[in-house]
């Protein structure tokens, strides 16, 4: 029900991912009354036989803070979809609902793994056609200690290795520079723990610039931080590749050599680019939960949200939040020893 488009964008995307995994199911939790008559237009199909609607009494506000919204958030959407993962019903929860609000539902419900202060997002942000860099936290923590940082170092890790399958993965914090004396108390603190885990492949600092060259595997940094910088980068491929685009009218008016030009840059351009549009990487994991949690973006289209669901799956498959607990547990055993 949540994000600017609810189930328009969500119902659509729901039967697409049945059809691209002919062993998924899917449960719908939301108001029927919206959901049935979209879900209608659908009565045909067969996969719509391994789709359940769930019905619920409320929804939990975009707009509302995540204090608010815990307290009342009992039979809404979103807490159902939590508790359904919690007794045993879905394995997963894909929400492109109030973030806030999702993070402390997930904790208080779905609990965090052990060792774990809290849960980070992090979603996997692609530098080149086979390359990708997991990215963290995302926003789920506004002010982030030493100790958190290397928690989301070790989750990252783990993300890289499972998800995308690179063995070693190369471990980065995000700073202002790449001397050791740079940055904030809590960035170096972190920094010279990292350097004493053998586990970890840890490779310093990465600064801002270098986030697209895949100088790492995993880059660490705190909520703030982190949503800023990916936040500007998708603007500026946005308008990247909103400038390719020409009315009808204004492409007429080129003469034929110009338009052939503008066919060859804008092909170049597309492909060097749109890998990073974000309706292709859609689709954040809440790293540290005991479950997978995927929080989608407000504004993610039917394409976009297959992409969460998709990270869903790929989560559940690889096991994610249990090697991060074996990982951790491994990692802490060896730091005190």
């Amino acid at each position: 029900m949540g994000g600017d488009f609810g189930p328009t964008v969500t119902v659509p995307a729901a039967l697409e991912a049945l059809s691209l995994h002919p062993t998924l199911k899917l449960l719908l939790v939301g108001t029927p009354a919206v959901i049935m008559p979209i879900l209608s237009e659908y009565n045909k199909l067969s996969r719509i036989n391994r789709l359940t609607v769930v019905p619920t009494d409320s929804v939990i506000s975009s707009n509302i803070r995540p204090g608010h919204a815990i307290r009342i958030s009992r039979n809404t959407s979103m807490r159902v979809a939590l508790e359904l993962i919690s007794s045993g019903h879905a394995d997963a929860c894909v929400s492109a609902g109030n973030t806030g609000a999702l993070m402390g539902l997930s904790k208080l419900i779905l609990k965090s793994i052990d060792g774990i202060e809290r849960p980070a997002l992090t979603t996997l942000l692609p530098y080149s056609e086979t390359g990708k860099t997991v990215i963290l936290d995302l926003g789920a923590n506004i002010v982030c200690n030493g100790e958190m940082l290397v928690q989301f170092a070790i989750m990252g890790s783990v993300l890289s290795e499972q998800i995308l399958g690179i063995n070693n993965p190369r471990v980065a914090l995000l700073n202002i520079g790449s001397e050791e004396t740079k940055g904030l108390d809590n960035i170096r603190y972190a920094s010279k723990i990292l350097h004493n885990i053998p586990l970890i492949r840890y490779i310093g600092y990465i600064e801002a610039n270098d986030l697209l060259m895949g100088k790492s595997d995993v880059l660490v940094c705190d909520g703030f931080s982190g949503n800023i910088t990916l936040k500007t980068m998708e603007g500026v491929i946005r308008i990247i590749l909103s400038t390719m685009k020409l009315s009808g009218k204004q492409y007429n008016k080129l003469r034929w050599f110009t338009k052939l030009i503008r066919f060859l840059l804008n092909k170049y351009f597309f492909n060097k680019f749109s890998r990073l549009h974000p309706d292709w990487y859609n689709g954040a994991h809440l790293v540290g939960l005991k479950s997978t949690v995927i929080k989608s973006h407000g504004a993610a289209n039917r394409r976009a949200f297959v992409s969460a669901i998709k990270q869903a799956i790929h989560s559940i498959e690889c096991r994610v939040p249990e090697k991060i607990f074996t990982r951790l547990r491994t990692v802490l055993s060896k730091k005190d020893s």
